[in-house]
């Protein structure tokens, strides 16, 4: 088992995966920009190294930076989190070029799933459906405008490499394909630095259902259900729950089983979710994330397992100390993303937190690295805390998260938690009669 862990990230999922490495006796590493100096990871880690300044592309995608932090602590593993470097391939392979174990699926397994086209080429040889759509990049509007008439309007044009709902477009007839496509393509080059973009059919009203899966080195492959992130906003998710309320059992083992066998075709490593957009009983594969995801708690939750716990002893070598036939799913949970922002406008607000009180009690889970007097930076990702509840049901749960909502005290900021109450006082919602597009025009004010 590793000795020291260096943690590649930064809020509460620094913290997070701290937590579970104190658990494992494991020491940690923290690295950290001048404006995250005062964070809560930084204070409890054993060690801190201050890897730059504010912006990410000085401190926290700063990969020599990163490496030389290891090095001079004599870190022997790296967990990238999620998001900065945590998908980035050529980090991966150069961490493990320094004889330093990566917390995380092989350089080549990210970079497989990194391109959204190699992706869906992997997929379907592993026998996963995908969305109708191109076979790879569109080269020109004559192509697009063959591709969008096999297909049928309206199309989505996506980008290869993208991510967070940018570099995408909807072109809902011929007239607006070449607009869409041009605005794709100048988002998809000023995002990721390449303008491939790639089109598949778009769903009218689809659910956003991702598989949580979980491999070692030694051909050991489990599912572990199913998570619902179908309540988005510009592609965001916002709200996650499982089991997901649109599944029955055996639609649920059919997709489950489908991910995993398609893992252990190819190899797979670590964690991983494949991700699925499931409309009149049929999935469609449209992406894979080689990494932890934010939403990971709501697993964990249900399935009683610490998903970083999980990475690490992969990562170490260790064999899976569980089979398929031992995952139970008890109970129904759901996080809720609270991000420094105004519930109405979803305008950034970071600032000074004045009051700081998180809920507590039976099946409450809060994961922040907030504190009373923490300055939240303007620089980075605008999420401050997971409020995850369980429950052994989903009204239960429901009940369990309104009070949980009500308890929560941050003070000094804005935050999302008005538009959760207003979630949990709408009758579609609590039903579970929604789908990816609900929430735009649930917050819109426009709901069909």
């Amino acid at each position: 088992m590793f000795q020291k862990v260096l943690i590649a990230n930064r809020g509460e999922i620094a913290l997070r995966i701290h937590r579970a490495c104190r658990e494992m006796g494991i020491r940690t590493v923290a690295v950290h920009s001048t404006a995250d100096s005062d964070a809560m990871h930084v204070r409890l880690a054993d060690e801190s190294v201050c890897i730059g300044p504010p912006p990410a592309r000085q401190s926290y995608l700063d990969k020599h930076a990163i490496l030389s932090a290891a090095a001079i602590t004599g870190a022997d593993a790296i967990h990238p989190g999620y998001g900065f470097l945590a998908e980035n391939a050529d980090f991966a392979a150069m961490v493990e070029e320094h004889g330093i174990a990566f917390i995380g699926p092989s350089p080549e397994h990210i970079r497989m799933m990194g391109d959204k086209i190699t992706a869906k080429r992997a997929a379907r040889a592993a026998g996963i459906p995908c969305v109708p759509g191109s076979d790879g990049p569109i080269s020109s509007e004559a192509e697009a405008r063959r591709v969008a008439a096999d297909i049928g309007f309206p199309v989505l044009i996506k980008a290869s490499a993208g991510g967070g709902g940018r570099g995408m477009k909807v072109a809902t007839d011929a007239d607006a394909l070449a607009a869409a496509l041009s605005t794709a393509r100048s988002e998809s080059k000023s995002a990721f630095g390449d303008d491939s973009v790639y089109i598949e059919k778009y769903l009218s009203h689809p659910r956003h259902i991702e598989i949580q899966v979980l491999a070692d080195t030694y051909g050991n492959v489990v599912h572990l259900g199913e998570r619902d992130c179908s309540l988005q906003r510009r592609h965001q998710k916002l709200l996650e729950e499982a089991p997901s309320p649109a599944l029955d059992p055996e639609i649920r083992r059919s997709i489950g089983e489908v991910a995993r066998k398609a893992m252990l075709a190819i190899g797979y490593r670590n964690v991983g979710t494949l991700e699925f957009l499931y409309e009149n009983g049929e999935f469609y594969f449209i992406e894979m994330n080689t990494r932890l995801q934010v939403e990971h708690p709501v697993t964990e939750m249900v399935c009683g397992l610490d998903l970083v716990r999980e990475m690490i002893r992969v990562a170490a070598g260790e064999p899976l100390g569980f089979t398929q036939e031992d995952v139970r799913f008890t109970g129904h949970a759901i996080e809720c993303r609270i991000t420094a922002e105004d519930p109405v406008t979803f305008a950034p607000g970071p600032g000074r937190i004045g009051d700081y009180h998180p809920p507590g009690g039976l099946g409450v889970r809060v994961d922040s690295a907030l504190y009373s007097g923490y300055r939240v930076p303007p620089h980075y990702d605008s999420l401050v805390s997971k409020l995850i509840v369980h429950g052994a049901n989903r009204q239960e749960c429901l009940m369990r998260l309104r009070r949980s909502l009500e308890e929560y005290v941050i003070d000094g900021i804005p935050t999302t938690i008005p538009l959760f109450h207003r979630l949990l006082d709408e009758p579609e919602f609590v039903r579970g009669e929604y789908d990816i597009h609900w929430l735009e025009a649930f917050v819109g004010g426009h709901r069909r």
